[in-house]
C-alpha cells in the first residue's frame, strides 16, 4: 500500500462484502474503505440493502448507474449468438461492466487499492481482476486470500455485530441483473435435487398461459422494436423479460464447467435473452449465406468463450467483432416469435436482405432462374462418387484377400 490507504470495495451489502470492510482495516491496514455498488439492473431492494448496510458501517457509498452500458453489452452478445454450454451469458457479461465502473470511482477518489469479496473457487474473481490488473492499483481479495468460509464469516459478523442478519441471506445464493437471474447453493448443489418452483421469480410455470406471439424488429443485428414500437435497449429487455417470463420462457438447469475446472450445478432464468437469441438466429438463417453461417458459428463460439472469461477487451475479440459487425449489416428485418409451453419459437421472418427466392424453392415451379430440374441429373450422378469408389475399392481388396487365403497362397510358411 502507498501512503494513501484508501481502498474501493465492490459492495453489495451482503455477507461477503460486509465482512470485508473491517477485514480490510484490520488485516490490510487500510485507513478508509469506500463502497461501490454498480446498477446493472438488480432489484431495488438490493440497493436499499446496500445503502442501509453502508450507513450502519459508516461507509462512504457510491452507486453507479451502468444499466445502459450493460444493455449494450448484452445486445452485442445477441449479435454474436453468445451462449456458454447452452445458456445465455448474464453474470459473465455484467462483471467487466461492474469492474470498470468501480475502477473509475477508485481512480476518481485517488484510491491505492481496489477490492472484492469473491471466493477463490468461482469465476468472478478472474473477471473483476482482468479489468483491475490493467491499472496501477493494488488488488485485494480478503475472502480468497484469508481462506474464509461462509460459516467463519457468519461467526465473525456475529462477533463484530455487523448488519447482516447473522449472515443468513436465504436458502439460495442469487445474482440478478437486467439480462439474467442465477440461483445456486444449499440443496441445489446436489445434482440430483429437484428444485422447488419457488426458486423462480422471473418465469411462471410453463404452459399456464395462453399462446401469444410477438414481432421483434432488428436493425444491423440489434433488436430495436417490439410489435412496431421502438424502445431503448433497457426498456426492450425489461419488456421481454416480463412478457416471455409470463410464458415460462428461459429456464436453464445445468452442470456448468467453471474456468478453474470445477463442475457446478447452476439454475438460470433469462426470458428476454432466450427470446432475442432465438429470434436473431432465425433472422440470420434468412439473410446469411451457408458459408457465412458455418463460419460465424466458429466466431460466435470464440466470442462466447472470451465473454465467459470476462475478456471481451482481448485483441482476439476486436478481430471477431470485425467479422460479426460485417455480417450484421444484413441482419435487418422482423421475426415473429410464438410463446408456447415455455418455448420462444420463431414462426416467421422477413427481411429485404433475404437470401431466399420463394419461386426457386417452390415445388410448383419447374426451373430456378433458367436452370431446369433436369440439369441436376449430372450433379446427382457425381454426388457421392468418391465415397462409392472408395467402398468399391475396399470391397475388391477384401475379396482378393479372401481368395488368397482360400487357396493357401496367402498363408505364412515355416521358412517365413
Amino acid at each position: 500500500m502507498t501512503d494513501n490507504k484508501t481502498v474501493a470495495l465492490a459492495f453489495s451489502g451482503g455477507l461477503d462484502t460486509t465482512v470485508c470492510v473491517p477485514l480490510l482495516e484490520e488485516e490490510y491496514d487500510c485507513d478508509e474503505v469506500i463502497g461501490v455498488t454498480v446498477d446493472v439492473g438488480q432489484p431495488a431492494e438490493e440497493f436499499d440493502e446496500a445503502e442501509e448496510t453502508a450507513q450502519a458501517l459508516d461507509l462512504d457509498h457510491y452507486v453507479v448507474d451502468a444499466k445502459d452500458a450493460f444493455a449494450d453489452q448484452c445486445l452485442d452478445a445477441v449479435k454474436a449468438n453468445a451462449t456458454y454450454q447452452g445458456y445465455p451469458l448474464g453474470t459473465a457479461l455484467a462483471r467487466p461492466v461492474i469492474a470498470e465502473a468501480i475502477l473509475e470511482v477508485a481512480e476518481e477518489n485517488d484510491c491505492a487499492a481496489i477490492a472484492h469479496g469473491c471466493t477463490g473457487k468461482g469465476n468472478d474473481q478472474l473477471r473483476f481482476e482482468a479489468v483491475w490488473r490493467d491499472s496501477e492499483l493494488e488488488v485485494i481479495a480478503p475472502v480468497r486470500e484469508l481462506g474464509l468460509t461462509r460459516e467463519w464469516e457468519m461467526e465473525y459478523a456475529d462477533e463484530k455485530d455487523l448488519p447482516v442478519e447473522g449472515g443468513n441471506e436465504g436458502d439460495w445464493s442469487i445474482d440478478t441483473n437486467l439480462w439474467s437471474r442465477s440461483v445456486e447453493g444449499a440443496n441445489l448443489e446436489d445434482p440430483g435435487y429437484v428444485p422447488p418452483e419457488d426458486i423462480y421469480e422471473w418465469t411462471e410455470t410453463p404452459g399456464e398461459k395462453e399462446i401469444e406471439t410477438v414481432e421483434i424488429t432488428f436493425e444491423d443485428g440489434k433488436p430495436v422494436a417490439i410489435d412496431g414500437e421502438e424502445m431503448p435497449s433497457v426498456q426492450l429487455v425489461e419488456y421481454l423479460n416480463d412478457l416471455a417470463g409470463s410464458h415460462g420462457v428461459g429456464r436453464t438447469d445445468m452442470m456448468e464447467d467453471r474456468m478453474l475446472g470445477l463442475k457446478v450445478r447452476e439454475n438460470y432464468e433469462h426470458p428476454a435473452a432466450t427470446t432475442l437469441l432465438n429470434a436473431h438466429e432465425a433472422l440470420e438463417g434468412l439473410v446469411l449465406t451457408e458459408e457465412e453461417r458455418a463460419f460465424k458459428k466458429q466466431v460466435d463460439q470464440q466470442w462466447a468463450e472470451k465473454a465467459y472469461e470476462g475478456l471481451l477487451s482481448a485483441p482476439l475479440v476486436d478481430a471477431l467483432d470485425g467479422f460479426v459487425d460485417t455480417t450484421q449489416e444484413k441482419v435487418t428485418g422482423t421475426v415473429t416469435v410464438k410463446f408456447e409451453g415455455g418455448q420462444a419459437r420463431p414462426v416467421g421472418r422477413e427481411s429485404e436482405y433475404a437470401v431466399y427466392s420463394e419461386s426457386a424453392a417452390s415445388f410448383n415451379t419447374e426451373s430456378v432462374d433458367g436452370i431446369a430440374q433436369s440439369d441436376a441429373t449430372g450433379v446427382a450422378k457425381y454426388h457421392g462418387f468418391q465415397s462409392r469408389l472408395a467402398n468399391a475399392v475396399a470391397a475388391d481388396a477384401e475379396a482378393k484377400k479372401a481368395e488368397l487365403l482360400a487357396d493357401g497362397s496367402g498363408e505364412e510358411t515355416e521358412d517365413e
